[in-house]
């Protein structure tokens, strides 16, 4: 493993003093001369640790944004694991033809491999596909059971080491296997996700999906462990340790979707560490109409109450700082109230930046006024994204009815669904326009809104609303 600074960290010295500055967002970590020399080494290129000390201060390093990790062939272990592939099939017989084919053409040694397919009581020729490619053919034991059911089945008849998932939806790149299984040399990882794109690019749906998939978690290596956040791993791209899988019980037969949240969040709670690679590709051919789409969309929301029902400490939260929710207050009620409104939203910033200046000061932490103003004004532009965010993915459908009725509610609602999908298109960057970006946007939003609800109201709860609210981030040493 090598790591790299992150593109927004600089290391600056000041003062007598060596810090770490990272700009998006702003945080400065003050740092001692041992971690210091060990920083330096890295400022011309890759940094590779010498020491399990230092191996495990720049995981640290790599946990907080500061540096990123970059994985090279050299990682990959000398005695590779045997493993067993599971793809769960219903009445998908082109599909499952598509996805064994490119098993058949992974980079991993073929006697490592088991192929397993279960069928989950097809009425269409899966079974003889799977006959056909050589795969190890075994029943779900119904019809429809669902995925997670026939998954377990066929972690019950698997020999491997690994336990690698995959939908019959999908179809692997050739180095699936390869890139993900080095992670596995760290005896405490259960579980690794590797990133999943869109298979098509045809439809509006089809790009749309290619960025906002929630099967799809992005560019930048993540772990998980102990802790009560929500990281988990999609089902359709995961790898585990069959003897974490079988000591974890494998996934909950009761559920068709989010199963693979539930499974991933009780292997962290056992105190497995949970890991995901932007790396190990696998294609997955998404819904690509609006029916679907949304279909989709709404089926995610419902597993919103019964992870909550299973995991009640595992909630939302959110960092909301006094000062700049009175200042983002101040500058939503602007079109009602005059311009002296905006001007109060500037004094209070103007305050804000400098109370924060003077905490920094005393703590010898060298932050430029320029940069630490437009450190708050990013600051105040990511708490009204997240703001927006929220209100748009759990309560678009009741904000557009109380605009039905209440004209003026209108600009409010406008306001906050320009500002989360305004950012999301911009961060994102579909090849999609704004206006057509936005009405998907929509239509998703509302589907997993009426989702959770529906969710909620079958569970009897509605924990799925509830979030703790922070004054501020956790404090790192």
């Amino acid at each position: 493993m090598i790591y790299r600074l992150a593109k927004n960290v600089e290391l600056v010295e000041r003062d007598g003093g060596t810090f770490l500055v990272a700009k998006t967002p702003l945080c400065v970590l003050r740092l001692n001369r041992t971690l210091a020399e060990l920083v330096q080494r890295g400022m011309g290129g890759p940094l590779t640790p010498v020491t399990a000390v230092e191996g495990q201060v720049l995981e640290q390093l790599a946990v907080k944004g500061f540096v990123v990790r970059s994985r090279e062939a050299a990682d990959q272990p000398a005695a590779l694991p045997s493993v067993s592939v599971v793809i769960p099939v219903k009445d998908r017989a082109e599909e499952l033809g598509r996805c064994l084919s490119s098993i058949a053409a992974i980079d991993y040694p073929a006697e490592k491999i088991e192929v397993i397919v279960v069928d989950d009581g097809s009425c269409d020729r899966s079974p003889d596909v799977a006959r056909e490619f050589g795969a190890q053919l075994v029943f779900s034991g119904g019809t429809g059971r669902g995925p997670a059911a026939a998954r377990n089945r066929g972690a019950r008849a698997a020999k491997g080491e690994i336990l690698a998932f995959i939908d019959s939806d999908c179809t692997a790149s050739t180095g699936w296997l390869a890139e993900l299984i080095p992670t596995f040399a760290d005896p405490s990882v259960a579980a690794v996700g590797g990133r999943v794109d869109g298979m098509c690019t045809t439809s509006a749906i089809d790009r749309y999906e290619a960025v906002m998939s929630s099967l799809s978690l992005g560019g930048r290596e993540r772990t998980g462990n102990s802790g009560d956040d929500t990281f988990y791993l999609p089902s359709c791209n995961l790898l585990v340790r069959r003897i974490a899988f079988l000591t974890a019980r494998g996934f909950n037969d009761d559920m068709h979707v989010g199963e693979d949240v539930d499974l991933t969040w009780r292997l962290r709670d056992g105190g497995w560490t949970i890991a995901y690679l932007p790396a190990g590709r696998v294609n997955h051919e998404h819904r690509s109409t609006i029916r679907s789409f949304m279909s989709r969309r709404f089926d995610y929301g419902t597993s919103e109450g019964m992870l909550q029902l299973l995991h009640p400490r595992r909630h939302k939260r959110m960092v909301i700082p006094p000062l700049l929710a009175l200042i983002l207050a101040l500058c939503v009620a602007a079109p009602f109230t005059g311009w002296w409104t905006l001007a109060a939203a500037g004094v209070l910033l103007g305050i804000d930046a400098a109370a924060v200046r003077v905490r920094m000061k005393r703590r010898g932490l060298p932050i430029g006024l320029s940069t630490l103003i437009a450190g708050r004004l990013r600051a105040l532009g990511s708490l009204a994204y997240y703001l927006s965010y929220h209100l748009v993915r759990y309560y678009a459908a009741p904000l557009i009815l109380i605009a039905l009725f209440v004209p003026w509610f209108w600009l409010f609602v406008i306001a906050v669904f320009a500002c989360a999908a305004g950012v999301d298109h911009a961060i994102k960057k579909p090849r999609l326009s704004l206006v057509l970006f936005a009405g998907i946007y929509l239509l998703e939003h509302i589907a997993y809104g009426a989702g959770v609800f529906w969710g909620c109201v079958r569970g009897k709860t509605f924990a799925s609303y509830r979030v703790e609210v922070r004054r501020q981030m956790e404090a790192t040493t």
